[in-house]
């Protein structure tokens, strides 16, 4: 099972809205296939494993349940029971309602022996963006912050380039890669002029780029308006955006999509952002800020991990604030998260945090 999930993470990004799920078939103690997702969500993990081996009499390891639905393909319980497998071990129930238990019935009154639950927790993890937009309506959320020691992302004059070193920026593109989009905010968008795809990665796969503006005041001849052929790219605007701007970023081939504002008026607001990107079929979203953004996600309890690029340099107070306000009054009532992991990244150190509770 634990191949199984590494199988299906191998395609998170990729197959949105689909789950990244994994199978391995295994008859007398050997593996005889493995399959996952493909692009696109088609074919599903057990179709490609199943079209890979003789499965008569086997074992199959499935990361997800067996979906139990005609879509655009035939059920993968009932492919299972007509390739003589024998045994389904699964990892979790899917909360699709198209699903939700029937895949494991299914297998169970064709007589097959079903075994739920095998590295759940796992399992949870890497399809954890699936299931919140099923559960939750909202896309798994993880901010990129890249500060100095003492927290700054610029000096006063807003220079960014380089806070963090080579190796530490590759590293950020091997997260926007498994991530379905990248999110920044207008400000971001104007100060920086991002481009915000991944490079020197060698994957033609470029995830959906997403900016939060809710004035709509970005420049169509930004480096993300002339690479819209290129990655497709979406603006997330406020009702009020001036008709003639939604248009012009409509003629450059940009998706345009209008959100509440935020009930204080800053902004847009954050959960019906998410639940719009969520209806997109968006699973998996990459913020990079600016401080602002990120401030109102956390505010609203929306960034489920953080991953902080530490440098070794120092700004002082005059510097940019890796993050807005909270507007807290209480330490008690502080956003708190957990240390998961820490590694050097070149010249830099890199820690993953997780949130300590879920909603």
């Amino acid at each position: 099972m634990r191949l199984a999930i590494a199988l299906g993470r191998r395609v998170l990004g990729r197959v949105w809205p689909n789950p990244a799920v994994g199978c391995v078939i295994v008859r007398d103690g050997r593996i005889l296939a493995r399959g996952w997702t493909q692009p696109g969500g088609r074919p599903h993990a057990e179709a490609m494993a199943l079209a890979a081996c003789d499965a008569r009499g086997a074992t199959a390891y499935v990361s997800l349940e067996p979906c139990a639905h005609h879509g655009r393909t035939p059920p993968c319980s009932n492919a299972l029971i007509s390739a003589g497998v024998v045994r389904v071990v699964t990892a979790l129930t899917d909360p699709d309602p198209r699903v939700a238990g029937r895949g494991h019935a299914m297998l169970r009154a064709a007589g097959l022996d079903v075994i739920e639950g095998v590295e759940a927790t796992a399992a949870h993890a890497a399809n954890a963006g699936f299931l919140l937009r099923l559960t939750q309506n909202r896309p798994f959320v993880t901010l990129k912050l890249a500060m100095t020691l003492d927290g700054r992302i610029a000096t006063a004059s807003g220079e960014s380039r380089w806070i963090t070193g080579s190796a530490a920026r590759r590293a950020v593109h091997a997260m926007r890669a498994c991530h379905d989009a990248v999110l920044v905010g207008a400000g971001t968008a104007r100060m920086d002029d991002p481009d915000l795809r991944v490079r020197d990665l060698g994957s033609a796969h470029q995830p959906v780029r997403i900016v939060a503006a809710p004035r709509l005041d970005l420049d169509t001849n930004s480096r993300l308006g002339r690479s819209v052929p290129d990655a497709p790219v979406w603006i997330l605007h406020g009702p009020e955006a001036p008709a003639g701007d939604v248009a012009a970023w409509q003629g450059a081939g940009a998706q345009t999509l209008s959100c509440p504002v935020a009930a204080q008026g800053r902004g847009l607001d954050p959960r019906a952002m998410m639940q719009t990107l969520a209806a997109q079929g968006l699973t998996r979203v990459f913020c990079e800020g600016g401080g602002t953004l990120a401030a109102s996600l956390l505010r609203a309890g929306l960034v489920d991990q953080i991953v902080v690029f530490n440098a070794g340099k120092l700004i002082g107070a005059e510097g940019r604030a890796a993050l807005g306000g909270l507007a807290l009054t209480r330490l008690a009532d502080a956003p708190q998260f957990h240390l998961t992991r820490v590694q050097p990244v070149g010249g830099d150190v890199m820690q993953v945090w997780s949130r300590v509770s879920v909603e």
